[in-house]
């Protein structure tokens, strides 16, 4: 999940608050909420966006690599999510929103996005275009996924009691509670959801059925927390961001909790894991200047490499802050 969006970053502040602890190093993973950061997101949202989020999950459905996604503020970039060929060509933005989700054929787009009271969930047409409002409710909405099918949304919502994971048809109707947590995303079979949620006064990956019920814990991390879940598009793994003791790097896992493979190993966090359609690599936050003292919360950008590791391209190159891919299905 790392620094993203600033909004989550203050509820989970609040959250460990109440717990009495700080995690794994939530001082500087979770809780950071640079002045600069907010005041970029306000300047380039122009108001519309007035207070933001954090880090995304959403499945990698199995297809033909398409475009990724991604979210932008900062560097005086006309900020919100756009979309970009894994090349690093075509750019092209989408919406003014934030934590896009590909939908599983790659036509469309989910998105959190002011209502001018809240953060709500719309979907989008992957070129732009055809807006949809998903959600209407007095709280904030965010961190949306598909369900495979395409007929359902799960998102997060934040009251009064914390964050909770609900499910939606995506043409309405009534909303379906699941479980207390964020960051939800669905199996590639529909059958389970994976999510982060707090054990103590950290974070673990569990996983669920999509009706309720039989919840696992898949992560266990004793040098810190673990989160933004992504499974792969074969179902039998999960990407996620783990705590290695120094900063954030990219493990992938299996379902079950065994086999943890780590994907990334650099000096500065790396965060917000996707996997592509065909199973073979993953986008990812990296960072423009690894290995210096510049400022982290500054210095993201889009990054593939492959699931085993190695062969790592930067594939944006932004003025700003580049963050919370979802690599789509080509339509």
């Amino acid at each position: 999940m790392g620094r993203r969006d600033p909004l989550l970053r203050e509820i989970i502040a609040k959250d460990v608050k109440t717990r009495g602890g700080k995690g794994r190093d939530l001082t500087r993973r979770m809780l950071y909420l640079p002045a600069l950061i907010v005041a970029g997101v306000l300047l380039a949202c122009a108001g519309a966006l007035i207070a933001l989020s954090e880090k995304k999950a959403q499945a990698a459905f199995p297809g033909k690599n398409g475009k990724i996604a991604y979210e932008n503020f900062g560097g005086g970039t006309d900020g919100g999510i756009y979309t970009i060929n894994p090349g690093g060509r075509g750019k092209s933005k989408v919406a003014g929103g934030i934590q896009p989700a590909y939908s599983p054929n790659g036509n469309r787009i989910a998105y959190a996005g002011s209502d001018g009271h809240d953060l709500e969930i719309y979907t989008k047409n992957a070129s732009g275009g055809d807006k949809r409002k998903v959600t209407n409710n007095s709280t904030d909405d965010f961190y949306p996924a598909y369900s495979p099918d395409g007929k359902r949304i799960a998102y997060s919502v934040y009251n009064d009691v914390g964050s909770v994971i609900y499910t939606k048809n995506v043409s309405g109707g009534a909303r379906s509670k699941l479980t207390e947590g964020w960051e939800p995303v669905y199996s590639p079979d529909g059958k389970r959801i994976a999510y982060t949620r707090f054990v103590g006064n950290t974070t673990e990956i569990y996983t669920i059925k999509v009706g309720g019920g039989d919840k696992r814990r898949v992560t266990h991390n004793d040098k810190g927390g673990n989160d933004g879940p992504d499974y792969s598009p074969n179902g039998k793994r999960i990407a996620y961001a783990g705590y290695d003791g120094h900063d954030a790097e990219i493990y992938t896992i299996k379902v079950d909790g065994g086999g943890k493979t780590k994907v990334t190993d650099n000096a500065k966090d790396e965060e917000a894991p996707s996997y592509s359609p065909n199973g073979k690599k993953i986008a990812y936050e990296c960072f423009k200047a690894l290995g210096t003292d510049d400022d982290e919360d500054f210095d993201h950008e889009i990054c593939t490499i492959n699931v085993g590791g190695g062969d790592k391209t930067k594939v944006t190159d932004t003025a700003g802050y580049a963050s919370d891919p979802s690599w789509g299905s080509r339509p």
